[in-house]
């Protein structure tokens, strides 16, 4: 971790990701935190208070508090989104204005600012579509139907990548995007299957799978995700370059990750089947030659390790 003495702006600094990012960053930088609190995590951590966090609670879609709040920022770290399968069939509209309107004010507020090194971007492995197999970087998008709610998510982050690319061009400002998979960990919150399938174990109570449970996800612990996000920062290799995130050796599916759930946190939790409603992922397993060759990216937490971490912070901390 090489970062230090530097101001880093974070939008959703106050989720699942943000936290741990402000955790890792804060005793050595400035951390300016703009998120509305939808989701979370911060004001539940040791962090909360720390004496060089600033917390801004506000809006992506106010553009006017965003140049206010925006310092002369060495980093912008840009995680603001609306995400979870569940949430975005409920609230298409609004998942488009703050996962696509919300990243344009983010660059408007961004792209006079001198000095700033990278606009570090969260993106989606959701922009590979339904069948995801050894994708690579610059393979293509597959987004979905119109109509069909679950790709309004991928479609508004992928409609953000394009737009970050065409300000970088236009106002030099130099970006990195991340596409993680399927990130979890210790203070997880949202809809996130490992944390969901954790919290029911740890009361016994049915955990429930959408279909015969045989869709394939990569899994990646939060640590190995920070690793890049660190290395992305740091490293000049990085720059207007894409990454896929991932641990591309954690791969299983829904079915098995919930036995493997039960069966790590000794659970007398029963699995049940739901019946699937809409479009689903079937298969998402990433390349991640790039982020090796470039970055020097290793993840080091298989996946029985990891979800043992996130047990064993979910059973002390769970009320």
């Amino acid at each position: 971790m090489t970062i230090k003495n530097k101001t880093i702006f974070i939008t959703g600094g106050a989720g699942f990701i943000g936290t741990h990012l402000t955790q890792c960053l804060a005793d050595k930088n400035k951390i300016v935190v703009y998120d509305n609190f939808h989701r979370d995590a911060l004001s539940k951590s040791s962090i909360f208070s720390h004496k060089n966090v600033e917390i801004i609670k506000g809006d992506i879609l106010n553009l006017e508090l965003l140049k206010k709040s925006l310092p002369k920022a060495d980093y912008i770290i840009h995680l603001a989104a609306i995400a979870g399968i569940d949430t975005v069939v409920k609230e298409p509209v609004k998942t488009i204005e703050i996962n696509a309107i919300g990243t344009y004010y983010m660059l408007e507020a961004a792209k006079g600012l001198k000095g700033l090194k990278r606009f570090l971007y969260f993106s989606t492995s959701e922009i590979f579509g339904s069948k995801a197999y050894q994708v690579k970087e610059d393979d293509d998008a597959v987004l979905g139907k119109v109509g069909e709610p679950r790709w309004v998510y991928a479609t508004g982050k992928f409609f953000s990548e394009h737009m970050i690319a065409a300000y970088s061009k236009k106002y030099k400002m130099p970006y990195t995007i991340l596409r993680p998979f399927n990130i979890y960990g210790p203070q997880q919150v949202g809809e996130g299957a490992i944390q969901v399938f954790i919290k029911k174990a740890l009361k016994n109570e049915n955990i429930k799978i959408s279909g015969d449970g045989g869709q394939i996800r990569t899994w990646t612990y939060v640590d190995d995700l920070l690793e890049g996000v660190f290395l992305s920062l740091s490293k000049d290799k990085s720059k207007n370059q894409v990454f896929n995130i991932a641990n591309a050796e954690s791969q299983i599916t829904i079915l098995n990750l919930a036995k493997k759930v039960i069966s790590l946190t000794h659970s007398k939790s029963k699995i049940s089947y739901l019946q699937q409603k809409g479009v689903d992922v079937y298969l998402r397993v990433p390349k991640i030659d790039k982020a090796i060759k470039l970055l020097g990216f290793k993840p080091k937490v298989d996946l029985e390790e990891g979800i043992m971490r996130t047990i064993k912070w979910f059973r002390k901390n769970s009320k």
